[in-house]
């Protein structure tokens, strides 16, 4: 059984910064990619970054130079690094894994596990 487990989530003024962590129970697949996706309240889901098992990482626009995904596979745990946050950003956080495919990094659909989410509000 594959567990996706968040931390990190919270409060932060716009500006600040916060460290999302999603660590793995297991990896099921030897190739894989991985993603962040938020909601905000009222709005649809939306992907925020993606990165493969080899590191390829792709970014939605709205995060792009803020946002900084990263992992570590010795303790199968992905990062999320948010810069100058906004209230913009203000959503709950998913992160999910899935099959490596090509360009999987850029991936926006077909995860088969997923996080139970965690908050992130950002105040102005």
């Amino acid at each position: 059984q594959v567990q996706l487990v968040e931390s990190g989530g919270g409060s932060a003024q716009s500006g600040g910064s916060l460290r999302l962590s999603c660590a793995a129970s297991t990896y099921p697949y030897s190739t894989y990619c991985m993603a962040w996706f938020r909601q905000a309240p009222g709005k649809e889901r939306e992907w925020v970054v993606g990165i493969s098992s080899g590191g390829s990482t792709g970014y939605a626009d709205s995060v792009k130079g803020r946002f900084t995904v990263s992992q570590d596979k010795g303790k199968n745990t992905l990062y999320l690094q948010m810069n100058s946050l906004s209230p913009d950003d203000t959503a709950m956080y998913y992160c999910a894994l899935k099959r490596y495919s090509y360009n999987c990094w850029f991936s926006t659909s077909s995860f088969a596990y997923w996080s139970q989410g965690t908050k992130v509000t950002v105040s102005s």
